[in-house]
Protein backbone atom coordinates (compact mmCIF):
# COMPACT_ATOMS: atom_id res chain seq x y z
CA UNK A 1 0.00 0.00 0.00
CA UNK A 2 2.99 2.10 -0.60
CA UNK A 3 2.87 2.56 -3.70
CA UNK A 4 3.34 6.02 -5.25
CA UNK A 5 0.03 7.94 -6.98
CA UNK A 6 -0.19 11.15 -8.92
CA UNK A 7 -0.53 14.08 -6.67
CA UNK A 8 -4.11 15.14 -5.81
CA UNK A 9 -5.28 18.12 -3.76
CA UNK A 10 -8.09 17.34 -1.37
CA UNK A 11 -10.87 19.29 -1.68
CA UNK A 12 -10.43 21.35 1.76
CA UNK A 13 -6.93 22.04 0.22
CA UNK A 14 -7.71 23.16 -2.76
CA UNK A 15 -10.73 25.64 -1.49
CA UNK A 16 -8.38 27.10 1.27
CA UNK A 17 -5.49 27.91 -1.37
CA UNK A 18 -8.27 29.31 -4.14
CA UNK A 19 -9.33 31.77 -1.12
CA UNK A 20 -5.65 32.67 -0.58
CA UNK A 21 -4.99 33.05 -3.87
CA UNK A 22 -8.45 35.05 -4.62
CA UNK A 23 -7.15 37.45 -1.22
CA UNK A 24 -3.87 37.90 -3.36
CA UNK A 25 -5.21 38.92 -6.12
CA UNK A 26 -7.41 41.64 -4.30
CA UNK A 27 -4.46 42.89 -2.91
CA UNK A 28 -3.07 43.29 -6.02
CA UNK A 29 -5.65 44.77 -8.01
CA UNK A 30 -6.35 46.83 -4.88
CA UNK A 31 -3.10 48.22 -5.30
CA UNK A 32 -2.44 48.79 -8.78
CA UNK A 33 -5.89 50.70 -9.00
CA UNK A 34 -4.48 52.73 -5.93
CA UNK A 35 -1.80 53.83 -7.65
CA UNK A 36 -3.68 55.06 -10.64
CA UNK A 37 -6.08 57.07 -8.53
CA UNK A 38 -9.29 55.45 -10.02
CA UNK A 39 -12.41 55.52 -8.65
CA UNK A 40 -13.91 53.50 -5.99
CA UNK A 41 -10.59 50.71 -5.92
CA UNK A 42 -11.86 48.55 -3.57
CA UNK A 43 -15.09 47.44 -5.47
CA UNK A 44 -12.77 46.42 -8.76
CA UNK A 45 -10.82 44.56 -7.04
CA UNK A 46 -13.51 42.57 -5.46
CA UNK A 47 -15.07 41.79 -8.57
CA UNK A 48 -11.70 40.50 -9.73
CA UNK A 49 -11.16 38.74 -6.67
CA UNK A 50 -14.38 37.09 -7.01
CA UNK A 51 -14.36 36.24 -10.42
CA UNK A 52 -11.14 33.59 -9.78
CA UNK A 53 -12.41 32.60 -6.39
CA UNK A 54 -16.32 31.61 -8.90
CA UNK A 55 -13.95 29.84 -11.39
CA UNK A 56 -11.89 27.86 -8.91
CA UNK A 57 -14.81 26.32 -7.92
CA UNK A 58 -16.14 25.86 -11.34
CA UNK A 59 -12.69 24.00 -12.57
CA UNK A 60 -13.06 21.77 -9.26
CA UNK A 61 -17.10 21.08 -8.86
CA UNK A 62 -18.05 21.20 -12.69
CA UNK A 63 -15.04 20.28 -15.42
CA UNK A 64 -13.62 17.55 -12.67
CA UNK A 65 -16.68 16.22 -12.19
CA UNK A 66 -17.88 15.69 -15.66
CA UNK A 67 -14.67 14.11 -16.64
CA UNK A 68 -15.01 11.78 -14.08
CA UNK A 69 -18.63 11.06 -14.94
CA UNK A 70 -17.04 10.65 -18.09
CA UNK A 71 -14.73 7.66 -16.83
CA UNK A 72 -17.33 6.02 -15.48
CA UNK A 73 -20.08 6.52 -18.09
CA UNK A 74 -20.22 2.25 -18.98
CA UNK A 75 -20.56 1.05 -15.35
CA UNK A 76 -23.37 -0.03 -15.64
CA UNK A 77 -23.56 -1.50 -19.23
CA UNK A 78 -20.86 -4.02 -17.38
CA UNK A 79 -22.65 -4.34 -14.41
CA UNK A 80 -25.71 -5.52 -16.24
CA UNK A 81 -23.44 -7.91 -18.44
CA UNK A 82 -22.01 -9.29 -15.48
CA UNK A 83 -25.18 -9.79 -13.82
CA UNK A 84 -26.70 -11.41 -15.99
CA UNK A 85 -24.62 -14.22 -16.09
CA UNK A 86 -26.80 -17.35 -14.72
CA UNK A 87 -25.91 -19.30 -11.81
CA UNK A 88 -27.60 -22.76 -12.25
CA UNK A 89 -26.03 -25.51 -14.64
CA UNK A 90 -26.97 -24.50 -18.01
CA UNK A 91 -26.18 -26.10 -21.92
CA UNK A 92 -22.94 -25.39 -24.03
CA UNK A 93 -25.59 -23.73 -26.37
CA UNK A 94 -26.82 -21.46 -23.78
CA UNK A 95 -26.75 -18.02 -25.06
CA UNK A 96 -25.71 -16.17 -21.76
CA UNK A 97 -22.45 -18.16 -21.51
CA UNK A 98 -18.89 -16.57 -21.28
CA UNK A 99 -18.04 -16.98 -24.85
CA UNK A 100 -14.65 -16.14 -25.88
CA UNK A 101 -16.44 -13.12 -27.37
CA UNK A 102 -17.92 -12.08 -24.39
CA UNK A 103 -15.24 -12.80 -21.84
CA UNK A 104 -13.09 -11.21 -24.29
CA UNK A 105 -15.55 -7.61 -23.74
CA UNK A 106 -15.89 -8.21 -19.88
CA UNK A 107 -12.14 -8.33 -19.64
CA UNK A 108 -11.57 -5.56 -22.02
CA UNK A 109 -13.67 -3.07 -20.21
CA UNK A 110 -12.06 -4.31 -16.70
CA UNK A 111 -8.49 -3.13 -18.15
CA UNK A 112 -10.31 0.11 -19.53
CA UNK A 113 -11.49 1.11 -16.30
CA UNK A 114 -8.65 -0.15 -14.26
CA UNK A 115 -6.24 2.35 -16.49
CA UNK A 116 -8.73 5.17 -15.82
CA UNK A 117 -8.74 4.58 -12.56
CA UNK A 118 -4.93 4.77 -12.46
CA UNK A 119 -4.87 8.23 -14.00
CA UNK A 120 -7.69 9.58 -11.26
CA UNK A 121 -5.28 7.40 -8.60
CA UNK A 122 -6.25 9.71 -5.55
CA UNK A 123 -10.02 8.74 -6.25
CA UNK A 124 -11.04 5.84 -3.93
CA UNK A 125 -14.27 5.54 -5.78
CA UNK A 126 -12.25 5.13 -9.13
CA UNK A 127 -10.68 1.88 -7.09
CA UNK A 128 -13.83 0.30 -5.67
CA UNK A 129 -15.47 0.41 -9.05
CA UNK A 130 -12.67 -1.88 -10.71
CA UNK A 131 -12.82 -4.45 -7.58
CA UNK A 132 -16.42 -4.42 -7.87
CA UNK A 133 -16.44 -4.81 -11.21
CA UNK A 134 -13.52 -7.94 -10.47
CA UNK A 135 -15.30 -9.18 -7.99
CA UNK A 136 -18.69 -9.91 -10.68
CA UNK A 137 -16.52 -11.28 -13.36
CA UNK A 138 -14.24 -13.60 -11.21
CA UNK A 139 -17.48 -15.07 -9.38
CA UNK A 140 -19.17 -15.52 -13.53
CA UNK A 141 -15.62 -17.34 -14.14
CA UNK A 142 -15.80 -19.71 -11.36
CA UNK A 143 -19.11 -20.15 -12.11
CA UNK A 144 -18.75 -21.00 -15.72
CA UNK A 145 -15.22 -23.34 -15.63
CA UNK A 146 -16.82 -26.29 -14.02
CA UNK A 147 -19.25 -26.79 -17.11
CA UNK A 148 -16.23 -25.76 -20.24
CA UNK A 149 -14.75 -29.09 -21.69
CA UNK A 150 -11.40 -29.64 -21.11
CA UNK A 151 -10.47 -29.62 -24.92
CA UNK A 152 -12.11 -26.61 -25.35
CA UNK A 153 -10.40 -23.13 -26.16
CA UNK A 154 -12.34 -21.29 -23.44
CA UNK A 155 -10.65 -22.94 -20.50
CA UNK A 156 -7.47 -21.44 -21.03
CA UNK A 157 -8.90 -17.84 -22.18
CA UNK A 158 -11.22 -18.05 -18.56
CA UNK A 159 -8.50 -19.61 -16.30
CA UNK A 160 -6.41 -16.49 -17.57
CA UNK A 161 -8.92 -14.06 -17.45
CA UNK A 162 -10.18 -15.06 -13.62
CA UNK A 163 -6.23 -14.97 -12.40
CA UNK A 164 -5.60 -11.20 -14.40
CA UNK A 165 -9.15 -10.34 -12.78
CA UNK A 166 -7.82 -11.53 -9.29
CA UNK A 167 -4.63 -9.38 -9.72
CA UNK A 168 -6.54 -6.45 -10.60
CA UNK A 169 -8.68 -6.64 -7.91
CA UNK A 170 -5.98 -7.05 -5.12
CA UNK A 171 -4.31 -3.96 -6.54
CA UNK A 172 -7.39 -1.75 -6.55
CA UNK A 173 -9.09 -3.03 -3.84
CA UNK A 174 -5.92 -2.80 -1.42
CA UNK A 175 -5.79 1.27 -3.40
CA UNK A 176 -9.50 2.48 -2.90
CA UNK A 177 -8.72 0.86 1.57
CA UNK A 178 -5.82 2.91 1.55
CA UNK A 179 -7.25 6.33 0.32
CA UNK A 180 -10.10 5.46 2.35
CA UNK A 181 -8.18 4.94 5.77
CA UNK A 182 -5.96 7.63 4.94
CA UNK A 183 -8.43 10.35 3.89
CA UNK A 184 -10.77 9.74 6.44
CA UNK A 185 -7.80 9.62 9.55
CA UNK A 186 -6.87 12.82 8.16
CA UNK A 187 -9.95 14.27 8.44
CA UNK A 188 -10.91 12.76 11.80
CA UNK A 189 -7.46 14.35 13.07
CA UNK A 190 -8.40 17.93 11.78
CA UNK A 191 -11.35 18.57 13.67
CA UNK A 192 -12.41 19.00 16.72
CA UNK A 193 -15.97 17.47 17.08
CA UNK A 194 -15.82 14.17 18.39
CA UNK A 195 -18.57 12.78 17.18
CA UNK A 196 -17.58 13.69 13.30
CA UNK A 197 -13.91 12.03 14.33
CA UNK A 198 -15.45 9.22 15.53
CA UNK A 199 -17.49 8.93 12.34
CA UNK A 200 -14.79 9.48 9.96
CA UNK A 201 -12.64 6.86 12.36
CA UNK A 202 -15.40 4.60 11.92
CA UNK A 203 -15.36 5.05 8.02
CA UNK A 204 -11.89 4.90 7.74
CA UNK A 205 -11.61 1.63 10.14
CA UNK A 206 -14.89 -0.11 7.76
CA UNK A 207 -12.57 0.37 4.47
CA UNK A 208 -9.31 -1.78 5.91
CA UNK A 209 -11.89 -4.45 7.61
CA UNK A 210 -13.48 -5.28 4.23
CA UNK A 211 -9.99 -5.07 2.15
CA UNK A 212 -9.12 -7.90 5.36
CA UNK A 213 -12.10 -10.01 3.98
CA UNK A 214 -10.76 -10.64 0.90
CA UNK A 215 -6.76 -10.50 1.91
CA UNK A 216 -6.43 -11.18 5.91
CA UNK A 217 -2.76 -12.01 5.43
CA UNK A 218 -1.61 -8.76 4.23
CA UNK A 219 0.48 -7.06 6.69
CA UNK A 220 0.08 -3.43 5.83
CA UNK A 221 -4.07 -3.88 6.52
CA UNK A 222 -3.50 -5.24 10.06
CA UNK A 223 -1.19 -3.09 11.32
CA UNK A 224 -3.52 -0.05 10.00
CA UNK A 225 -6.43 -1.96 11.59
CA UNK A 226 -4.55 -2.21 14.99
CA UNK A 227 -3.52 1.73 14.44
CA UNK A 228 -7.25 2.80 13.61
CA UNK A 229 -8.90 0.95 16.37
CA UNK A 230 -6.57 2.48 19.42
CA UNK A 231 -7.85 5.98 17.80
CA UNK A 232 -11.11 4.71 17.53
CA UNK A 233 -11.19 3.95 21.26
CA UNK A 234 -9.06 6.77 21.94
CA UNK A 235 -11.98 8.78 20.56
CA UNK A 236 -14.58 7.01 22.47
CA UNK A 237 -12.37 7.62 25.38
CA UNK A 238 -12.54 11.53 24.59
CA UNK A 239 -16.12 11.28 24.35
CA UNK A 240 -16.70 9.56 27.52
CA UNK A 241 -14.37 11.98 29.56
CA UNK A 242 -16.67 14.86 27.67
CA UNK A 243 -19.82 13.62 28.38
CA UNK A 244 -19.28 13.02 31.92
CA UNK A 245 -17.80 16.68 32.11
CA UNK A 246 -20.70 18.47 30.56
CA UNK A 247 -23.47 16.57 33.00
CA UNK A 248 -21.14 16.99 35.72
CA UNK A 249 -21.50 20.70 34.82
CA UNK A 250 -25.21 20.46 34.86
CA UNK A 251 -25.22 19.28 37.69
CA UNK A 252 -26.42 15.62 36.89
CA UNK A 253 -24.54 14.01 38.79
CA UNK A 254 -25.22 10.22 38.48
CA UNK A 255 -25.39 10.42 34.92
CA UNK A 256 -21.77 12.22 35.08
CA UNK A 257 -20.43 9.09 37.14
CA UNK A 258 -21.86 6.51 34.43
CA UNK A 259 -19.75 7.99 31.89
CA UNK A 260 -16.68 8.47 34.46
CA UNK A 261 -16.78 4.56 34.89
CA UNK A 262 -17.30 3.94 31.37
CA UNK A 263 -13.93 5.53 30.47
CA UNK A 264 -12.77 3.60 33.62
CA UNK A 265 -13.73 0.10 31.64
CA UNK A 266 -11.70 1.13 28.59
CA UNK A 267 -8.98 1.60 30.64
CA UNK A 268 -9.44 -1.39 32.85
CA UNK A 269 -9.58 -3.53 29.81
CA UNK A 270 -6.50 -1.92 28.51
CA UNK A 271 -8.17 -0.24 25.36
CA UNK A 272 -6.52 2.99 26.69
CA UNK A 273 -3.05 3.34 27.83
CA UNK A 274 -3.26 6.25 30.41
CA UNK A 275 -0.67 7.78 32.64
CA UNK A 276 -0.19 7.48 36.35
CA UNK A 277 -1.49 10.64 37.02
CA UNK A 278 -4.41 10.79 34.39
CA UNK A 279 -5.34 7.10 35.99
CA UNK A 280 -5.29 8.78 39.26
CA UNK A 281 -7.37 11.79 38.15
CA UNK A 282 -10.46 9.69 36.99
CA UNK A 283 -10.19 7.51 39.72
CA UNK A 284 -10.44 10.61 41.92
CA UNK A 285 -13.44 11.96 39.47
CA UNK A 286 -15.29 8.61 40.38
CA UNK A 287 -14.70 8.65 44.36
CA UNK A 288 -15.55 12.10 44.75
CA UNK A 289 -18.78 11.72 42.75
CA UNK A 290 -19.88 8.73 44.32
CA UNK A 291 -19.59 10.51 47.62
CA UNK A 292 -21.30 12.83 46.70
CA UNK A 293 -24.29 10.97 45.52
CA UNK A 294 -24.46 8.97 48.35
CA UNK A 295 -24.84 12.35 50.68
CA UNK A 296 -26.99 13.70 48.71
Amino acid sequence: MSKRRPFWLPASTYYFLAAAVAIAIFFLVWGILMEGRGDSPWIIAGLVSSVSMITAVVVREVVLRTRRNRVFAAQRMLDNSVLSIPAPARKESDPRKLTLERNSLLLKEIRRKSAAANVLARLPESHREVFLLCEGYIEAATRELPFVGVGSPRLAALTRGRAEAELLHRSHMLAWAELEATGNTMEAAATVRTELRLEKAKKALFAVDTALRSYPDELSLRDSRVFLEEMLFSIKFARSIERAERAETNNSLERALKYYKEAERMMEKGVIDLDEGQATRLSDHIARLEKAIGES
